[in-house]
């Protein structure tokens, strides 16, 4: 009797019965509409954008979502965010500010235009690039900000334009985690000079694939979209090649998902909210489990992530990824999440390429080198290698009772978990 008492209260990473044996909603979602619109372009033929018409719709359809006068659609947000950096100008010898704590493909555009990235470290209540200790890092070199709005959390966009409009810097917004999220009313994307989006599979609005460059200057968005189809005029002739360029286009069949997705997202957006909203409010009040702050400022939070900071002193000491792999195995989907962008190896690789020495010189790369070894973001630290846990978007299109079993599974670890030591 005791044996089995035991076993039942026992996590279920050491043999205990798992909180949950059903799953969270499935992602993608997709219902008939995708199949009929699919369907329609396979039928029709016409599966590139210049042929057919569900990339131009889409685009439109987007535009007015996000509040701009115009947006493109290329083949993901990595090519997004390098389009958007060569169209404004950003290139050799540049400096761009942007946060560690992000996917690499943010890090990775700026290489990809010749220029350096220098790492701000990011606020410990909202994990998005912290205002506050941008102009230190300002230089001769500095040609652009690019923030992240981290898990659909708009950043601080206030502080960061008029530091830019200080110092006559670009901002573009790296808003592919963020699709319609708002600051003070305004959707970001709409308020940098561009702003970038994808609608990579585990996307809020996903085709599996495929990106969006977003702005109010149609003349930029112009330029983008010469650079996007191998230099081609919207109204040119095919082989008439004005301007620089390459094949970044979206096809009809991704532009089909993207129209039929759209449809439910703000639907979506409202439950996702809802059952953020209520678990912060549940796992406030488990010592230790501290939900990321929603400053006032943020007017609609995407929520592509619920992110919450995990302390291990009210589990025992427990390590931060220890406490993740019990909370996986009770059934929660969770992750760590990101490592400090700075300690990647690819950053490195790609300064040693030959074509950066010749851009900048010996000095200049050894004074980079020095100053990667260097970079003190000790809240990134933190949020990567101690306190940062992360459950995906698709957790909170479930139902109250769904939310409760996170706070149980949580609560449970916490109970019993003094034996994963």
């Amino acid at each position: 009797m005791n044996k089995k008492k035991k076993v039942r209260n026992q996590v279920a990473i050491l043999g205990g019965s798992p909180v949950r044996s059903s799953s969270f909603p499935f992602w993608p979602q997709f219902s008939k509409v995708e199949e009929e619109n699919l369907l329609q372009v396979l039928r029709s033929r016409k599966w590139e954008r210049h042929e057919g018409c569900m990339v131009s719709e889409f685009e439109q359809r987007f535009a007015e979502l996000c509040e701009v006068k115009k947006s493109l659609m290329v083949t993901n947000g990595s090519t997004a965010l390098e389009i958007a950096l060569t169209v404004a100008g950003i290139g050799a010898g540049d400096e761009v500010l942007l946060p560690p704590y992000t996917f690499m493909s943010t890090v990775m555009s700026v290489l990809l235009v010749n220029a350096l990235p220098i790492f701000i470290d990011i606020h410990p209540d909202t994990y998005c690039m912290d205002p506050r200790l941008i102009e230190e890092h300002i230089s001769p070199n500095t040609k652009a900000i690019l923030p992240v709005h981290l898990a659909g959390m708009p950043c601080d966009m206030e502080a960061i334009m008029d530091i830019a409009s200080n110092y006559n810097l670009i901002v573009i917004e790296d808003a592919c985690q963020a699709h319609l999220a708002e600051w003070k009313g305004k959707k970001v994307g709409s308020i940098g000079k561009l702003g970038c989006f994808s609608f990579q599979i585990s996307k809020n609005i996903s085709a599996g694939e495929g990106g969006a460059i977003v702005s109010n200057d149609s003349a930029l968005i112009d330029k983008c979209f010469y650079y996007h189809t191998c230099g081609r005029l919207r109204t040119g002739m095919w082989y008439f090649h004005s301007q620089p360029g390459t094949n970044r286009r979206m096809t009809e069949f991704q532009a089909a998902i993207l129209l039929a997705q759209i449809e439910r997202v703000s639907d979506q957006m409202v439950l996702r909210s809802n059952n953020a909203v209520y678990l912060s409010k549940k796992l406030s009040q488990v010592p230790g489990i501290n939900p990321l702050s929603v400053p006032e400022f943020v007017t609609c939070h995407a929520y592509h992530l619920y992110i919450f900071r995990y302390s291990a002193d009210a589990f025992a000491g427990l390590h931060r990824d220890i406490f993740v792999k019990a909370l996986q195995a009770e059934g929660i989907p969770c992750s760590t999440g990101y490592v400090p962008l700075y300690k990647e190896e690819f950053i490195k690789n790609t300064i040693r390429m030959r074509k950066f020495q010749k851009i900048f010189g010996p000095s200049r790369i050894n004074q980079y080198y020095k100053y990667l070894s260097g970079v003190q973001c000790p809240i990134t630290e933190k949020a990567c290698n101690q306190q940062g846990v992360w459950i995906p978007q698709s957790v909170l299109l479930g139902t109250r009772e769904d939310m409760d079993s996170i706070v149980e599974a949580i609560q449970k670890i916490q109970r019993y978990g003094k034996e994963l030591h």
